[in-house]
């Protein structure tokens, strides 16, 4: 059964005032009427290139605590490599459908890698406005080049050389969230899988939208990863809940955007905040997006650390393999 892309619903709705009914969200969702409108919290800007470490675990402990996002600059990654990310991601989906779905998700396949729309289970078979491409980007003996796009040719090039450069700020983010709960700079890379730990990018191309207060480009959620480190392009789309309302997040140019994903908060044993977040859509301009959601390898076991588990602390969350986690987050299930 060929499937409908949301890129070819979004281009036969562009002259109309409605989308089909599957895209309208339930009243509650709708970010035409949940959305605030007053002051925005600040998302913390944080230099990763501050040469006081006991500030710079200060500022990211305050806002993995609080909100469990921030945004980074001077970290290290070039311009040009994150304009070049940008650049083969936009031409990819710019090519012909038939030349996307050569590196289409397999129905059933068990994994989300290569080129898909729907992605988890819907209450009452709701849709995203959205079209994504997955693939994982490291470590290599994960990657899987079958569902990487081979137009645009610098697409592997390019991916790779992000992803070496990234490596950098993800070991340094989480050594400085070790530091931040006391525990030595390692625990927290090691506990989540070491030089295993999975990249998994995610290129999300969110199509114009005729009725943008009605559609979610993804709706609301926590990451499952430990942590997600996100690319924007320039269209405003991400929201953030947080004190009872939907606040728009505002981005810094050239700044690499942090989630919290459900793992460190986990394995923090709640200290740290998975944030709660949703996308929204724009009625005139294309948004797009490059998460990589850094995770345990699936056999990886995940729980809270011993040394932050005591009688008056007791553990909050569940021990179990990351796969598992996965499967119940995917299917809705309870934990």
């Amino acid at each position: 059964m060929e499937v409908e892309r949301v890129q070819a619903i979004a281009s036969f709705s562009i002259t109309m005032d409605t989308i089909p009914s599957e895209f309208i969200r339930l009243e509650h969702e709708r970010p035409g009427t949940t959305t605030f409108h007053g002051p925005v919290p600040e998302m913390p800007i944080i230099d990763l290139s501050d040469q006081d470490q006991d500030n710079l675990v200060r500022l990211i402990t305050k806002a993995s605590e609080e909100s469990g996002i921030f945004q980074v600059v001077n970290h290290g990654i070039p311009v040009d490599v994150i304009n070049k990310l940008q650049k083969v991601g936009r031409e990819f989906f710019e090519l012909p459908q038939e030349e996307k779905e050569a590196c289409a998700t397999p129905p059933g396949a068990g994994h989300s890698e290569g080129y898909g729309t729907k992605l988890q289970k819907e209450i009452e078979g709701k849709k995203a406005w959205v079209d994504h491409l997955f693939n994982k980007i490291w470590p290599p003996s994960s990657i899987n080049y079958n569902f990487w796009p081979k137009n645009p040719p610098s697409y592997r090039e390019t991916n790779e050389e992000y992803a070496k450069c990234l490596r950098g700020v993800v070991d340094k983010l989480l050594m400085t969230l070790s530091l931040g709960l006391g525990l030595e700079g390692n625990v927290l890379k090691e506990a989540v899988g070491g030089d295993g730990v999975e990249y998994l990018l995610k290129i999300n191309y969110y199509p114009p939208c005729p009725r943008p207060d009605l559609a979610l480009g993804v709706v609301a959620h926590t990451d499952m990863s430990a942590i997600t480190v996100l690319v924007p392009n320039e269209v405003p789309g991400l929201q953030v809940f947080r004190d009872e309302h939907w606040f728009d997040a505002k981005y810094t140019p050239n700044a690499l955007i942090i989630h919290i994903g459900d793992q460190i908060e986990i394995l923090s044993n709640g200290k740290y905040k998975s944030v709660l977040h949703r996308t929204t859509v724009n009625k005139e301009k294309v948004r797009m997006s490059w998460p990589v959601f850094c995770s345990p390898p699936g056999d990886r076991i995940i729980g809270p650390l011993p040394q932050l588990v005591s009688d008056e602390n007791p553990a909050k969350y569940k021990t179990k393999k990351y796969k598992d986690y996965q499967y119940c987050k995917i299917n809705k299930l309870p934990q």
